[in-house]
């Protein structure tokens, strides 16, 4: 054959190649939250993030936050998925670094191009992550309780808000435990805004500041602080360390002669998975404010401890910021379901209102927040390493983030 027509041969193949390739493309993807195509969606697929530290000083307690939401999305994927699609986790390392946690979540959106991103702990990741989200028009599910004073249109908030766990358990100290408090935090955002909030409802409801202390994350020398702590002689120690600073303090505390039944300590931040790392021969009888515990009397909690046992082992416990990850991806799964699209315009709509029936009771997407109803649990560290319930609400509490229903905030709201 002549070289001619070898050429007009392989020009020909070339177009007919062309032709095919635009046939097979993807034509239903939904555009994506930045406008470009998003290529999380097509092929069967839909690419969602998940942002926590797998390593440094956060890792003891997010570890398990991204393992439920691994959970979550193989249930789903079980079951066929999200609009027909199998959802594929794309699992980034925020290293307990808040710049890193910036970077990986604009990576996340811009180049894998994620439907969502399920992840963070501390308000610090969370805040240095906002911005991000706010800019490429992302989507963030972020899984624990919080300061309050924030509410982003990009940002669902599963944990729980200030007057869901905060502001209650206080009054319930007031009531129950004594009025001296002594404020001991982790040196970020979230401890010193909560304990901000605390001293104006102090002042407000009759209790009594007798010290505040704070100290690096990843802190573990509490002896100096410890003897602060004798010579105030509070009747409650309010606890917002984060981390394995935890696991010091408390070891030391013991140490030091003073228990549980010397000095009521409340921590936000100490969960069972917490519990298993400080051990509960140190925490034994001292608190804790959730809204879930692996002893809440649901079904459904049966059910997901059992898959969560099954999954990763009979020795690990779920916790609350492990619950409140895992519905997450539910939450996120039934709202693009109802919206038929991924589109975060449309997903942020049709979750208003979203009802689901989670392993500690009943939620609600708040459409004017994007915070979840949330029932207000204390309990008190058994033997087992397990909570006894002490005290609870009559039923899930609409969340309040800028905290509108105390008058005595309104100078914090005002902020």
């Amino acid at each position: 054959m002549k070289k001619s027509v070898w050429s007009g041969v392989l020009l020909v193949l070339l177009a007919m190649s062309l032709v095919l390739a635009a046939c097979g493309k993807n034509n239903s993807s939904v555009p994506a939250s930045g406008g470009e195509t998003n290529t999380s969606a097509e092929g069967g697929e839909i690419k969602v993030g998940i942002l926590h530290s797998l390593s440094g000083t956060m890792a003891i307690s997010e570890v398990s936050v991204k393992d439920a939401e691994m959970m979550a999305i193989e249930e789903i994927n079980a079951k066929g998925g999200v609009l027909g699609k199998k959802l594929v986790p794309v699992v980034e390392d925020g290293a307990s670094d808040w710049p890193t946690f910036a970077e990986k979540a604009r990576k996340l959106i811009s180049e894998d191009k994620v439907a969502t991103v399920f992840g963070g702990w501390t308000s610090a990741s969370r805040k240095a992550m906002l911005p991000v989200f706010e800019e490429l028009n992302g989507l963030l599910w972020y899984p624990v309780q919080y300061e309050g004073l924030e509410s982003s249109p990009n940002i669902f908030y599963t944990g729980a808000t200030t007057n869901q766990q905060i502001v209650p358990s206080v009054t319930w100290l007031l009531e129950n435990r004594g009025k001296k408090f002594f404020l001991l935090g982790s040196d970020y955002v979230f401890p010193r805004t909560a304990n901000k909030i605390i001293k104006e409802q102090l002042k407000a409801e009759g209790g009594e500041l007798v010290g505040e202390e704070y100290t690096p994350l990843g802190h573990t020398d509490y002896s100096t602080l410890i003897s602060k702590i004798k010579e105030a002689d509070p009747d409650i120690v309010y606890n917002t360390l984060n981390g394995d600073s935890n696991v010091a303090f408390f070891k030391q505390l013991k140490d030091a002669g003073i228990t549980a039944k010397d000095l009521t300590t409340l921590s936000v931040s100490v969960a069972e998975e917490e519990i298993r790392g400080i051990g509960t021969d140190v925490l034994e009888g001292h608190l804790a404010a959730w809204n879930y515990y692996q002893t809440t009397d649901t079904p459904e909690n049966k059910t997901f401890v059992a898959n969560y046992k099954k999954a990763y082992g009979e020795d690990r416990v779920t916790a609350d910021p492990i619950e409140a990850g895992y519905i997450a991806v539910y939450l996120w799964a039934a709202a693009v379901e109802k919206a038929g699209s991924t589109d975060v315009a449309a997903v942020k709509e049709a979750a208003k209102g979203l009802e689901f029936n989670a392993p500690g009771g009943k939620v609600t997407i708040d459409g004017d927040n994007q915070h979840i109803y949330k029932t207000v649990r204390i309990g008190e560290v058994q033997a087992d390493g397990q909570f006894k319930e002490i005290f609870a609400t009559d039923g899930p509490v609409k969340p309040d983030p800028y905290l509108k229903g105390y008058d005595w905030a309104a100078s914090l709201s005002a902020e």
